[in-house]
C-alpha cells in the first residue's frame, strides 16, 4: 500500500500542476481533451465509472479476475479512447487486486509458488502484448481500437459460451455425483490429468489443504500459460484473469477456491509491471476515471470474497461465464461501427453499426446489473452464515 501511495504521488502532483497546459499541447488522440470525451467534462460518467468499479470488484472476489473485460468496453463505450481505457484499466485493477490479495490470503486461498512460477511467463507476455497495442496505435488509432474490439470480440466469445457450456454441464454432474464434488469444484478435465502426469521437474504442488496429498504440475505448463495470458493483459488491458480462470482450472486442473485467491494474487504484479512500465510512462492513463472505480471496488471486492465462502466451486464457474458473456455483448455488438471507421465496411452501414453500439452498450449494462444482483442476492441469502464464521 505504502507503494501504491508513492506511485501516486507524481502522478497527483503532475496533474494538478500541467493538467491544462499537457491538454492544450497534445493533440486529441493522445490526450487532449477530445480523447477523455465525455469523461473529461461530465460527472456523471465519473458517478458511473464508480458503478462500473463496484462490478468489476463483484467480479474480482468472486472469480479472482480482476475484472478488467468489463472495464475496458465500459469505458470505451463512454467515449474514452481504446488505448486509454486499456490504459486505465491495468492501473485499476493493479490497485485493486492488493486488496483482494489481502482478503483470499486470509482466506488460505492463495497459492504463492503457483503464482510466482506463472508470473515469469505473465511478464514476458505482457512486454510483447503491450509493444504490439502502441505500434498499432501509432500506425493509427482507428487501427487500436479496431483490433482491441476484435480480440475482445473473439476471445471472450470463446470463453463466454464454453464456461456457459460447462456450468451447466458441472451443475447436472454434481446432482449424480454428490453435493461435496458440486461444492469443492475440485474435479480434472482429460487434459489437466494428462498434463499433471507429465513429470518434468521442477514440479509445483498446489490445493493441500483441499485434496489429500495435493496436486502437482511442470513449472514449464505454468511459464507457457503466463505468457499468454501476460499478452491479453498488455493488448487488452487486463489482468489476464478471465483467461486465468479458465486455464487454471480447465486445463491446469487447479480447484476453483485455490485458483480465485491465486489469481488475484499474480495479477497484482502482472498489471502493475504493465500499467507503469508500458501505459503510465506514457501517458496512457486516465487517473480520474481510476480513483472512480477504485471507489466502487472497495465495496465490490469484499463482498465477491465473502460470497466465494458461501457459494459452490460450480457457481463460482457460473459467475465467471455470465461476467464473461456482458463483455463479449457489448464488444461484437461495436466491431461493426469500428469497421465502418475504418472503411472495411461500406459507409451505408454507418446508421446500423451506430444503432448496434447503441444496443450492445445497453445490453452490456442489463447483464453487468444481474450478475449483480446474482452476487448480492448470494451474500445476503447466507449473511447469518457469515456472521456466525466470523
Amino acid at each position: 500500500m505504502w507503494l501504491l501511495a508513492l506511485l501516486l504521488i507524481p502522478c497527483i502532483l503532475g496533474g494538478l500542476a500541467f493538467a491544462d497546459e499537457i491538454s492544450q499541447a497534445l493533440p486529441s488522440s493522445i490526450g487532449g481533451k477530445e480523447a477523455y470525451s465525455p469523461s473529461y467534462y461530465s460527472t456523471f460518467i465519473f458517478l458511473v465509472s464508480i458503478f462500473i468499479g463496484m462490478g468489476a470488484g463483484l467480479i474480482s472476489g468472486c472469480i479472482g479476475a480482476g475484472g478488467g473485460f468489463i472495464i475496458a468496453p465500459a469505458l470505451m463505450s463512454a467515449g474514452v479512447k481504446g488505448i486509454l481505457a486499456v490504459g486505465t484499466d491495468l492501473f485499476h485493477i493493479f490497485a485493486k487486486a492488493i486488496m483482494g490479495s489481502v482478503l483470499h490470503r486470509k482466506m488460505g486461498n492463495v497459492c504463492a509458488p503457483l503464482a510466482f512460477v506463472f508470473l515469469i511467463g505473465a511478464i514476458i507476455g505482457t512486454t510483447v502484448g503491450a509493444g504490439i497495442n502502441r505500434m498499432l496505435y501509432n500506425i493509427n488509432p482507428i487501427l487500436s481500437d479496431a483490433f482491441i474490439t476484435t480480440v475482445y470480440t473473439i476471445m471472450l466469445g470463446f470463453l463466454g459460451f464454453y464456461g456457459m457450456y460447462d456450468y451447466f454441464s458441472a451443475k447436472k454432474a454434481s446432482k449424480s455425483l454428490g453435493a461435496e464434488d458440486g461444492r469443492e469444484g475440485s474435479a480434472m478435465t482429460g487434459i489437466a490429468q494428462k498434463l499433471q502426469s507429465v513429470n518434468l521437474p521442477p514440479m509445483v504442488s498446489f490445493d493441500q489443504g483441499l485434496i489429500p496429498g495435493g496436486r502437482k504440475i511442470s513449472w514449464l505448463f505454468l511459464v507457457l500459460s503466463g505468457i499468454l495470458v501476460g499478452m491479453a493483459a498488455g493488448i487488452m488491458g487486463v489482468g489476464g484473469g478471465f483467461l486465468t480462470f479458465p486455464i487454471f482450472v480447465y486445463i491446469l486442473g487447479v480447484s476453483s477456491l485455490t485458483t480465485v485467491g491465486t489469481d488475484i494474487f499474480q495479477i497484482v504484479f502482472t498489471a502493475g509491471y504493465g500499467a507503469i512500465t508500458q501505459y503510465a510512462i506514457y501517458g496512457f492513463i486516465f487517473y480520474t476515471l481510476a480513483m472512480g472505480m477504485l471507489l466502487g471496488s472497495l465495496i465490490g471486492i469484499q463482498i465477491g470474497a465473502l460470497v466465494t465462502k458461501v457459494v459452490p466451486g460450480i457457481t463460482i464457474r457460473g459467475f465467471f461465464a455470465i461476467s464473461v458473456m456482458a463483455g463479449f455483448v457489448n464488444r461484437f455488438f461495436a466491431l461493426p461501427k469500428k469497421l465502418v471507421s475504418m472503411e472495411i465496411l461500406p459507409a451505408s452501414m454507418a446508421g446500423t453499426a451506430s444503432l448496434m453500439d447503441t444496443v450492445g452498450m445497453y445490453l452490456f449494462f442489463i447483464v453487468i446489473a444481474l450478475f449483480g444482483l446474482w452476487v448480492f442476492g448470494a451474500f445476503f441469502g447466507n449473511i447469518k452464515k457469515l456472521k456466525g464464521e466470523a
